[in-house]
């Protein structure tokens, strides 16, 4: 019947048969992406059935006490030739060591090491990893909440101007920092932490900063830590460019997620809006674009990230509720 209902309505006029089948068709449309939930903008969908709908992975975390902190001051000054000025802070009297012109492929190796063979909690457990495969050391003690400035460079007989072109078989510096006392190895569930760094020479002029930093653990995990991008007034910065006031800001939504010392409570200058209603906190990190920009209200509304469209695969918050 229905075939003959739209042959007649074919032979009446063409033109009606061919609207008819165009709104066929978008209705057909709009019901299919209701049912998969893609593209269907939120404005046109009740809360119930998006909450419903959603498929975003809101993964359960784990807070976790990291004793170490490593900055770069002034990095703008930094080179191979005059050398770096480092800044610890640690909770814990710490030993940091410094390797100049470590072996890309022996660090690597060394992480892997640390989860089959044996456990980086001391320098020389490094350095039996990494079979020396490194111009120069240095080595220095950082005590409990000392933010003394430790410069590090090459000596002069080193005669080291630059690296190499890029790929490189070796990386500039890389710091480990490892807690000193014995005791406090057992207590805190991060051992160890390392950072490599790029340092400019005549070869790579990029600005010096942090290439990677791993954070190990006594039972033979590593992790890397990665940035946020946090939705700002201001454009985001990695630590190496950011002012003392930025810089501070950063450091507390690592210690709301866990990666460093104590949980403060955010200060309202630095509070930073939620994008899409402009109202709630910001408390929502995506994975894996990283854009930290939804409030608690509106994460159960997105199945993409409303800063780069990229499609969310887990989701983790900064604090909890009660927090």
């Amino acid at each position: 019947m229905a075939g003959v209902f739209l042959v007649t309505l074919y032979e009446y006029s063409p033109l009606f048969y061919i609207t008819v089948v165009f709104l066929c068709f978008l209705v057909t449309s709009g019901l299919v992406l209701a049912w998969s939930g893609l593209g269907v903008p939120v404005i046109l969908r009740n809360p119930e059935e998006t909450e419903s709908s959603a498929r975003m992975l809101k993964k359960q975390m784990r807070q976790v006490k990291n004793p170490f902190w490593l900055e770069i001051l002034n990095p703008a000054t930094a080179s191979v030739t005059k050398g770096i000025i480092l800044t610890p802070d640690c909770l814990e009297d710490c030993i940091l060591t410094c390797y100049w012109g470590c072996s890309v492929q022996n660090l690597h190796e060394a992480l892997q090491k640390h989860v089959y063979c044996f456990r980086i909690k001391t320098p020389q457990a490094l350095e039996d990893a990494l079979y020396s495969e490194y111009l120069y050391q240095q080595q220095y003690f950082i005590k409990k909440n000392d933010k003394e400035e430790k410069h590090c460079q090459l000596p002069e007989d080193a005669q080291v101007v630059d690296f190499g072109l890029v790929p490189r078989s070796r990386y500039p510096l890389v710091a480990l920092l490892t807690l000193a006392d014995e005791e406090n190895r057992e207590i805190y569930e991060i051992i160890s932490m390392l950072s490599v760094i790029h340092i400019p020479d005549e070869s790579y002029r990029l600005p010096c900063r942090i290439l990677y930093q791993y954070i190990l653990l006594p039972q033979g995990q590593y992790h890397e830590l990665k940035q946020l991008f946090m939705s700002a007034n201001s454009t985001a910065a990695s630590s190496s460019d950011t002012s003392p006031g930025e810089r501070s800001t950063d450091r507390s939504l690592l210690e709301r997620a866990g990666l460093a010392e104590d949980e403060p409570e955010l200060h309202e200058e630095n509070s930073k809006d939620c994008v899409v209603c402009q109202n709630g906190k910001v408390n929502w990190a995506l994975l894996p674009c990283r854009h930290t920009c939804l409030c608690d209200g509106c994460i159960k509304y997105f199945q993409r990230c409303p800063m780069c469209r990229q499609f969310v695969q887990e989701c983790f918050p900064l604090c909890s509720e009660t927090e």
